[in-house]
């Protein structure tokens, strides 16, 4: 369990550290202003209205790097620092979400693939580690057989977890590719300011980079240490 422990703490490190990074990145283009003026709200409204989608409300919502669109109320939620500010961070944040709205309104495959598992995968992360552990415990009371299944089940479940954060990766990309390239082609930001869009944007998809393959390195070494004990 001991090695457990230490593959769990670095990825956590790893996850700390471009988390950090983002925050820092974020800070220094929210300094870069829009020679356009235009508040994040703004930009989501105008990229939502230049692709046609009119059932999509832009909102504010507490926090900061909360920001995310929910395809079940069809809303493009921005955090505070991003819904009324004027700079290329929250430009490139607000033009990534509306680009998830966008792949809601096209039916894009991998967005429609994610939907479909969030309740799967909302009831199996609850539950995975449960069951590891207490096929762990069991396996180690003498009940082996017992112990041995269900600690598959608990993979199994975690699996769906991994499985979900690799599909999120394709949605994630597809989604600020989308951004950029209106931003550019409407000319809406500046050569400096399209850069600094581009490096939030990179940062951002780094964090779920690093989640997806923390979640596999952990479903890897659970599944050698099951097949090990067999």
């Amino acid at each position: 369990m001991m090695m457990y422990y230490i593959l769990v703490g670095a990825i956590a490190l790893i996850s700390m550290l471009v988390s950090n990074r983002l925050k820092s990145k974020f800070k220094h283009y929210s300094k870069v202003h829009l020679r356009n003026g235009m508040s994040g709200a703004e930009i989501a409204e105008k990229m939502l209205a230049d692709h046609g989608i009119t059932d999509v409300k832009v909102i504010s919502t507490p926090g900061q790097l909360t920001d995310h669109y929910n395809p079940r109320n069809k809303t493009v939620n921005l955090s505070d620092v991003v819904y009324s500010q004027r700079n290329a961070a929250a430009a490139a944040v607000a033009a990534h979400e509306v680009g998830h709205a966008v792949q809601h309104a096209q039916a894009y495959g991998w967005l429609t693939m994610r939907s479909q598992l969030v309740p799967v995968v909302g009831v199996a992360s609850k539950f995975s580690m449960f069951a590891i552990m207490g096929g762990i415990i069991l396996m180690s009371a003498a009940s082996v057989g017992i112990g041995k299944m269900v600690l598959l089940i608990g993979l199994g479940m975690f699996a769906m977890g991994t499985l979900f954060s690799f599909i999120t990766l394709p949605v994630e990309y597809d989604a600020s590719n989308r951004a950029l390239a209106w931003l550019e082609r409407k000319n809406m930001v500046s050569r400096e300011e399209l850069a600094g869009a581009k490096d939030s944007l990179k940062w951002a998809a780094r964090t779920y980079v690093v989640a997806a393959l923390g979640s596999l390195a952990t479903l890897v070494y659970l599944a050698l240490s099951f097949l090990g004990s067999d």
